[in-house]
Order: C-alpha cells, then structure tokens, then sequence
C-alpha cells in the first residue's frame, strides 16, 4: 500500500487542523472507564499541540438516535479526561457544527484544544451528507484524521471533510494501516492466527484471507460450532449458523489444500442455560449433549490452542474463545491472551474489538506488540478491502 500523506509532512503552526479521533470509549456515572483509544491518540495531539495548531477533535460516541443532544451520549466526560492527559488548554462546546462550535474554534489560540461535541448527534454525519460535511469543513483549515477504528466507515467526518480540506493521516491511523499490513505482507514465520466471536458469516472473508497466508489457524467463540456442525457432529443447543455449514466445510477442505493447520476445539464448557450461574460441564466437542449449548473452549483446547502459539514468530488474534464476560467462561479467552502474552518472540496483534477489550480486562495489553483500536476496520484490512477513511487521504 502506498504511503498516505502524514500528519508530520503538515504545516500546521497557527491553522485550525480538524482532526477525526475515534474517542468511543466506555463511560460510567460521567467518568471514562477506559481511556485506551484516548491514549491511542495522543501522539498526534500532542504533535500537533507542539508546533503550535488550533487544535479542534472530533468524534463520535456510542449510538445516539441522530436528533440532537443526548447527556449519555455527551463527549464532555472524555474532554474532561482529556484534559488531565494533555500538556494544553481543552476546551469543549456542546455544538458540533453550529454557531456555537464556530465561535469556539474562532477563539481557539495557537497550541489550544477543542472538543466538539458528538458527531452523531447529526444524523448527516452516518449519512455523509454533503451539507453537513461543508458545515464541519469550515471550522478548520486542514483536516487530520485519525480514527482508524471507524476508517471502514463512509461518513461525513471520514470521507466528506477530507474532500473539502487538505488532508492527512494522523500517526495512529497510519501505525494501525502499516502493520497491520505489514503482517500479511511479509510476516515472521510460524505465522499462526487465532479467531473467534460469534459468527462464521462475519469472519468468512478474513478467514478465506488468512487461509492462504498463516501457517496455522486456530478457531474458537461461538463461530466454531459451524465448523463442528460440518464434521457432522451434533452441537446441542450452542450458536449455529446452518446456512453456512457447507461454507465452513469448504474453508476446512481449502485449509488441508493450502498445507494451513486449521485447528477446531477439542472439548467445550457446556452448559444449560446462558447464564453465569448456569450448571456446567466439560464435554468433547464432538459429544455435546443435547439440551447443553457451549459457553467456551475447555482446558484442553486451551493447552492445545497454547502449544501452537508458544511455536509462534506472528500471531494475530481476533475474537474471544467464549463468553469472555461472565467469570464462569472466560477461561479460554484468557488462556490464549495469556499464552500470546507468555510468547516474547513473537510480533503479537490483537485486532481490537472484543479481544482488545480482554487483553485490557485481564491486565495483558502492555505485554502485546500492538493492540488495534479498531476491530471492525482491522477486519476488513486484513479481508483485503479498502478503506474508505483511508483511501480519503491523498498519498505522499
């Protein structure tokens, strides 16, 4: 992939740069509970706070209805926490792109910083309205962008400003696109890749790109049971999707062609309700009862799953082995974050999303090599498909 044009290639000293960060974060009782993807960002704030830009952020939170100001939905918890982050004056305006926001960004100052209020509170921004984007447009004089983990998106902050201003990719943003690319393109071998969540339809496109690349694929989460389900084996009442039974049974036959190991659980937490307090059991995967739906790998899939990425010099993980969230069947998920964790020599990529949530829930995501913002993006950049948020930039 060509090089896109960076935020460091910008003269940026005395302009209003509006930057699109993707501060998505979880907040309770008005307060960030974590600030990983703020973080994230802050290279690039801070590079631009340095060389003396009016600095005006963007972005959007969670899934307001798109009619107005919503207070759950309201960016002034993470302009607050921002603030104890950053060496600069942070500003926030409850207007996204009225007379308000303008006056706000008319009265920034050299090395200040602007927090807008959420962008879809705006229902032009999800529809990319050309309108809106002018609207946005015209509070800055160059525009950044810096949102990786909605760079899959084609919204207004994404591909209709950069349409409008000059634009270039922030650091996260470029960071995020090279290695993950890098990855595929000339990865360290063994090259084993670990993926689950829920369902197989989701993750047909990547695992069809993976087969052709990893040297070892390791499925778990609820999207295996499809798999299970093509080797002719009853999965009781656990997630099933039977319209793609024969397509996982074809991703199994192209595996054994290409020589890619294609590894399936062995065993299963079963249990008979979705529940955390729900009776268990560890089953084989191929003798799940009936009445009985699998919450989580067993402990020998876990040791199995280990064994393969301790051999490892690139992993990339994407997608919990079960429901990582109640206590009773998380084990699995842990154990393969702690085993990607255990492996010093490997390149180590978790693909955001719900495994970037667990490295960070169970305190191991300072002990992988790079842990995506986005899961959704890093998904379809590992599909192979471009990205609109990042085809929006011009190269260099």
């Amino acid at each position: 992939m060509s090089r896109k044009r960076s935020v460091l290639d910008a003269d940026v000293a005395g302009k209003r740069v509006l930057t699109r960060v993707d501060f998505n974060v979880p907040i309770k009782d008005g307060r960030v509970t974590d600030d990983s993807r703020v973080r994230a960002a802050l290279p690039t704030i801070n590079h631009l706070v340095r060389h003396g830009a009016r600095v005006i952020l963007m972005s959007h939170l969670g899934r307001p209805a798109g009619t107005g100001y919503e207070e759950a939905f309201s960016l002034k918890p993470v302009a607050d926490h921002l603030a104890t982050l950053v060496d600069a004056k942070v500003s926030y305006v409850r207007d996204v792109c009225g007379e308000q926001a303008r006056a706000a960004a008319d009265a920034l100052r050299d090395g200040e910083v602007l927090v807008l209020e959420n962008l879809r509170f705006e229902a032009g921004e999800k529809k990319n309205d050309p309108a809106f984007a002018r609207a946005l447009a015209s509070l800055g004089d160059l525009y950044v962008d810096d949102a990786f983990g909605v760079s899959h998106r084609a919204h207004a902050s994404v591909v209709g400003v950069p349409e409008l201003l000059p634009a270039y990719a922030g650091l996260l943003l470029a960071h995020e696109v090279e290695t993950i690319t890098g990855m595929l393109e000339d990865p360290r071998r063994p090259f084993v890749a670990v993926l689950g969540g829920s369902k197989v339809s989701d993750k047909i496109g990547v695992i069809d790109r993976l087969i052709d690349t990893v040297d070892t694929l390791l499925v778990g989460g609820g999207m295996a049971f499809t798999f299970v389900r093509a080797q002719g084996h009853d999965v009781g009442t656990s997630l099933l999707e039977q319209d793609w039974v024969q397509k996982a049974g074809e991703m199994v036959e192209k595996a054994r062609a290409k020589g890619c190991d294609l590894v399936l659980p062995v065993d299963y937490v079963v249990a008979d309700r979705f529940a955390d307090a729900a009776t268990t059991e560890v089953v084989a995967a191929d003798a799940i009862p009936e009445g009985m739906m699998g919450l989580d790998v067993g402990p020998r899939t876990v040791e199995l799953y280990a064994a393969k990425i301790a051999q490892a010099r690139t992993i990339f993980w994407n997608g919990p082995m079960g429901v990582f969230e109640m206590p009773s069947f998380e084990a699995g998920t842990r154990g393969v974050a702690q085993a990607i964790a255990d492996n010093a020599e490997a390149n180590s990529i978790v693909g955001g999303g719900d495994s970037g949530a667990a490295v960070n829930q169970f305190g191991l995501a300072d002990r992988m090599t790079f842990v995506s913002t986005g899961g959704g993006a890093s998904m379809k950049l590992v599909e192979g498909e471009a990205l609109p948020g990042v085809e929006a930039i011009p190269n260099a």
